[in-house]
């Protein structure tokens, strides 16, 4: 675990920063924690058992595990800034993908959002999008001519649309390429969402590009959520980091899908 000086961070921001780490490496242990921090083990004891009434963690004999409830109880703004290198890596890779002139369909998330960032330098691009984030993002972008933001159902706090209008409205629209966030990849269940409302959006977002770009980072990589999105048969790309689990990458391979390890 890396050290760093985190010994005036206040009580609810050491506790994120718990939360960040385990998201990132999976477990955490009191005595790592408590010379990280330069407290006590008994108030890092106290931070776990805390996180645990609240369902972000599970507590383990001398630490904590990830049950990953804490990545998505994160409001977005928090979500952008874990593994922001990785997403950013992952976005860079992606807009290489883009050619001037593509119209676009992009998913919601936030790696689509870092995605939007990197198409500064493409022309005549035209998005259609259910993630008012990405609409926003590009509409600061005046290469990007035409934006098609979705209406429907509005989740406000991860700010995307979903539902039978925006259903209908997509049905309207024909795209070169999607990219698509996901929090979760895997060669057995192929790619999947924590957002069952926006699972069937998703679907027909596949149905209606000539090419699916699926953009996750290492942490997405052999995770099953709760709405199933597609099976890997309907992706034709996946970008993820070269961190990610290798036999499960391995595995999503044999399955005849391109993959870009970032």
């Amino acid at each position: 675990m890396t050290e760093l000086r985190l010994e005036d961070l206040k009580i609810e921001e050491r506790r994120k920063t718990i939360l960040e780490l385990l998201h990132k490496e999976g477990k955490v242990k009191v005595i790592e924690l408590s010379k990280l921090f330069a407290i006590s083990e008994v108030t890092i004891r106290g931070d776990l058992d805390a996180l645990e009434k609240e369902g972000l963690l599970e507590r383990v004999h001398g630490g904590a595990a990830s049950n990953y409830k804490s990545y998505y109880n994160m409001n977005l703004n928090d979500r952008m800034e874990t593994n922001q290198e990785e997403k950013r890596k992952i976005a860079i890779e992606a807009a290489s993908m883009i050619s001037d002139g593509d119209t676009l369909i992009l998913g919601s998330g936030t790696t689509p959002l870092y995605v939007v960032r990197e198409l500064k330098n493409r022309k005549n691009l035209m998005i259609i999008t259910n993630s008012y984030s990405v609409a926003q993002e590009a509409g600061h972008n005046h290469n990007i001519k035409v934006i098609v933001l979705l209406g429907g159902n509005l989740n406000p706090e991860y700010q995307f649309t979903s539902g039978d209008d925006a259903i209908s409205q997509l049905s309207r629209y024909k795209a070169d390429k999607l990219i698509l966030s996901s929090d979760g990849v895997s060669a057995e269940f192929g790619v999947t969402t924590y957002h069952h409302l926006e699972a069937e959006l998703n679907r027909q977002m596949i149905a209606r590009v000539n090419k699916t770009i699926v953009v996750a980072d290492f942490t997405k990589i052999g995770r099953a959520n709760f709405a199933h999105i597609a099976g890997l048969d309907k992706v034709d790309c996946l970008i993820t980091n070269e961190n990610a689990n290798k036999d499960e990458i391995a595995a999503i391979h044999d399955s005849g899908i391109e993959i870009r390890l970032v």
